[in-house]
């Protein structure tokens, strides 16, 4: 770290951040980008066809890798229209609205173990532990992120695209509390909402997802209606609404709308891992190292992006009442019953019942 620092001429903390930073932006963005690729493969084996199968360099197809490039650069090349009674400014400012919250809610979450280099202590997270915000911040970004919806659509001046505007804020209000209950259970059993701490406490084996089970399960139902994925795509509801918050959107802007997404997902998946099924952390293996910490980490947060694409290609889509009747009947109760059971557990520890 200190011959990079000189590289860069800047100290050694300074350094590491810079390295982290491109790390994680890079490894997100490509993850996503990935997850584009998965999602058309997926798909093709649930409904029996091939998938993407033409765009090629040199008569290689890399199993369908090569339309990401065909994708992008036709995407560079289409005309961007903005419709005549559009908010021209809110229209071109609203996917980026959509795409820095996605992106942001990465920065607190721990992907690898801490390691030492000549007497300092690095930590592979954007902030290192004590921050102060912990795993508050990533909810409360996710909860920003509907704010490039609303903006999209109401910028577009399109019946289609305010209806999905509309969903999206209507839904948010009705998830969003039973899914902050199934998280600060979490907080409870820990006794803090740092992100580094929950990983440790959850040990090689002692993951959340046993101990939590009702927790996980509400946590996991509205992170699909968190990142705007079947069966509760609202906002979107292609067979209703034609393409919902982003029907006036082409080229760029829509390759931005749609890669944030895939950002969401990733970021989701992240959140899951943390603090359900322990992170970095390595079955079996009290302090694994570096590297094998990061391939641990890489690892669940693959499986679970790949659930979110088995679950979109599997399930049908739920009406629009229906996650709201969910979101107040069921998951708010499941979730006020979890976080009393964690605190009669915590009770009974501590009175040595």
């Amino acid at each position: 770290m200190d011959t990079l620092a000189r590289l860069l001429h800047v100290a050694p903390p300074m350094a590491w951040m810079i390295v982290k930073l491109l790390l994680v932006i890079a490894g997100v963005m490509t993850i996503a980008a990935v997850l584009t690729w998965a999602e058309r493969r997926g798909s093709a084996m649930i409904q029996d066809r091939i998938g993407p199968n033409r765009a090629a360099i040199g008569g290689v197809t890399a199993i369908g890798l090569v339309q990401l490039a065909a994708d992008g650069i036709k995407f560079f090349l289409k005309e961007d229209v903005v419709p005549p009674h559009a908010n021209r400014l809110l229209f071109t400012l609203a996917p980026a609205l959509a795409f820095i919250p996605a992106l942001l809610g990465f920065a607190v979450i721990p992907f690898g173990a801490s390691f030492t280099s000549g007497g300092v202590e690095y930590h592979l997270s954007l902030l290192d532990p004590g921050n102060g915000m912990g795993m508050l911040y990533p909810l409360a970004v996710g909860s920003v992120a509907v704010y490039g919806v609303l903006t999209a659509s109401w910028s577009s001046n399109n019946k289609w695209a305010i209806l999905g505007g509309m969903r999206a804020g209507a839904n948010m209000v009705s998830y969003e509390l039973g899914m902050s209950l199934a998280v600060i259970a979490v907080f409870v059993a820990v006794g803090d909402y740092d992100p580094h701490r929950i990983v440790a406490a959850q040990g090689p084996l002692g993951w959340f997802f046993w101990r939590q089970p009702l927790g996980f399960l509400v946590f996991f139902t509205c992170m699909f209606a968190e990142t705007n994925r079947l069966p509760f795509d609202f906002a979107e509801g292609e067979s209703e609404i034609v393409a919902g918050f982003h029907t006036e959107y082409s080229s760029m802007k829509f390759a931005l709308l749609q890669l944030a997404e895939y950002i969401h997902i990733v970021t989701a998946s992240a959140l899951i891992v943390t603090l359900y099924f322990g992170g970095w952390q390595v079955p079996f293996v009290a302090a694994p190292g570096v590297a094998l910490s990061v391939l641990a980490f890489l690892a669940k947060l693959v499986f679970f992006s790949c659930v979110f694409i088995w679950v979109r290609w599997t399930l049908p889509r739920f009406r629009y009442d229906q996650l709201m009747f969910m979101g107040w009947k069921v998951m708010l109760p499941l979730s006020m019953a979890n976080l009393l059971l964690q605190a009669w557990l915590i009770y009974r520890r501590a009175s040595g019942i």
